[in-house]
């Protein structure tokens, strides 16, 4: 008995089907980084389960076509998809809040923002719907080399922490890291990781790496 639900390279294999991405094998495998093997083993699966058949143009080429079934299990599959990293999107954005608002508890009043990423634009989001009348927010292309009146948040994972050394800075993909509930979201360019060096934590909250310039 043919197992029905798909598993992940059944599902690339139909998102390339759906998209008319492979007019062949050859094609399909290049794309998927398989051999022509795996992607005829995939293929004969996918049409023993109904979700993409044959259509032969001659006598030496074929077309793969998603049945209806196929389509519905792409539509079936994305949405679910994109309904885990929306919400997973929502809880490091609340994470980004908590951190925010124990700094400023802390007397935190002017944020810089290093590092061109994905985290960058959640932390922008953050700040907009917070509206804090007394704090500047500043997005910066580069670590500055002189000290500035406030704190750095790092939201880049390749930032030089050695380039740090004069300034007090919160990194922010080693703090969600820590978290449980900071879930791996690699479909909107978020990945953070379990074993990142963590900066240290008070009991009133987030307390930023301070270094003496």
């Amino acid at each position: 008995m043919v197992k029905e639900v798909l598993d992940e390279r059944e599902f690339e294999l139909v998102n390339i089907v759906g998209a008319e991405l492979g007019s062949n094998q050859r094609d399909l495998s290049r794309r998927m980084d398989l051999s022509l093997g795996m992607v005829n083993m995939l293929i004969r699966r996918l049409i023993a389960k109904g979700c993409i058949r044959i259509e032969q143009l001659n006598k030496r080429k074929v077309k793969y076509i998603l049945t209806p079934k196929g389509f519905a299990e792409k539509m079936r599959k994305s949405v679910k998809y994109t309904l885990k990293t929306i919400n997973s999107i929502s809880l490091i954005k609340d994470r980004l809040k908590e951190l925010l608002f124990s700094l400023y508890r802390n007397g935190t009043r002017n944020f810089y923002i290093i590092g061109k990423h994905d985290l960058s634009m959640l932390v922008e989001m953050v700040i907009k719907d917070i509206h804090w009348n007394d704090c500047s927010f500043k997005i910066l292309d580069e670590t500055p080399r002189d000290k500035v009146d406030g704190i750095l948040l790092i939201c880049n994972e390749h930032v030089n922490e050695e380039a740090l050394v004069i300034h007090n800075y919160v990194h922010l993909i080693h703090e969600l890291a820590r978290d449980s509930h900071a879930i791996q979201v690699t479909g909107c360019g978020l990945s953070f990781e379990k074993n990142y060096k963590a900066t240290c934590e008070s009991d009133e909250g987030i307390e930023p790496v301070k270094k003496a310039g």
